[in-house]
């Protein structure tokens, strides 16, 4: 992938097209912010050697966001006030994603820090939906996005009519939303705020990135995911299912994958999202260990 300049706004492309353990990044040239340093660690570096970076914003708290903020440690590192705390410990960090299993919390302690090059942080100020942030020759509107993270946020850029929807990433995968204060219906409300931002170029944290023009019908197939997400789970519950039947058949990654410790993990949390959605739909109940289809 090609870095790509919007004005101002300079999108500087992940390792492998920004797939997960990368992100792409945000440059904002005069301003020196970059956003989500965890796209290219070399190009990173020679982007602070050359052009300067003043400080940190990070959309949320996910590890594939913060990848390099090792690099900045001595600058200051704006996040929303919601997430700021997760970035103070490892021990809150993986209680975020639940992670109370010994092996997994050994898998990822260690993945965490030698991938991912975690440390403890304090952020020196919180970012805020509705906060309007005039930089050096931009206009940056904050915008509260939650469902994927509770802190998600967005940023339109004024001028160039660009936005940065970060983690509502229009990819085939479809949205995330595994973390313990993650929420389907906020998810689809997010997305429904992002359709109706007056942008002319949409960025993304990861795979394809730049959508020059509306992205159209991506928009309904990303939000379609879920929807097929939760038809293949009712499908499944034909009959009473315990969680471990439902993890096992592996709605949200298609097939048993290693390691465990992340795939396990994740699938298990989406379908407790997706189990909670729909007994608030009043289409499922829990009957002591096992899930029921309302008929």
């Amino acid at each position: 992938m090609e870095e790509q300049h919007f004005g101002p706004i300079w999108f500087i492309p992940g390792e492998n097209k920004g797939k997960y353990p990368f992100c792409h990044s945000l440059y904002i040239k005069g301003a020196g912010v970059l956003i989500d340093p965890a796209s290219d660690r070399e190009r990173l570096l020679k982007l602070r050697k050359d052009h300067g970076v003043k400080m940190v914003w990070l959309s949320h708290a996910h590890e594939d966001h913060l990848m390099h903020l090792d690099l900045f440690d001595d600058l200051p590192l704006w996040i929303s006030d919601k997430e700021a705390s997760l970035l103070s410990s490892l021990e809150l960090f993986l209680g975020w994603y639940g992670v109370d299993h010994h092996d997994y919390q050994q898998y990822w302690i260690q993945f965490l820090k030698e991938t991912f090059h975690f440390k403890p942080r304090k952020p020196t100020q919180f970012l805020q939906g509705g906060q309007v942030i005039q930089l050096d020759g931009v206009t940056v509107e904050v915008i509260s996005t939650p469902g994927h993270t509770s802190g998600h946020l967005a940023f339109f850029f004024r001028e160039p009519k660009v936005l940065f929807m970060g983690d509502y990433d229009l990819t085939r995968f479809g949205p995330w939303y595994g973390n313990l204060d993650s929420n389907i219906e906020e998810t689809i409300e997010s997305i429904n705020i992002l359709k109706k931002i007056p942008a002319e170029v949409f960025l993304t944290s990861h795979e394809e990135g730049v959508f020059m023009g509306d992205p159209g019908k991506l928009w309904d197939d990303y939000l379609n995911v879920i929807h097929e997400r939760n038809r293949k789970l009712l499908d499944f519950l034909v009959k009473p299912r315990t969680m471990e039947e439902i993890v096992r058949t592996w709605i949200i990654y298609g097939r048993e994958r290693e390691p465990k410790a992340f795939f396990e993990l994740g699938e298990r949390a989406l379908m407790k999202k997706h189990l909670d959605h729909l007994m608030k739909l009043g289409k499922v109940f829990q009957e002591q260990d096992r899930y029921v289809k309302m008929l």
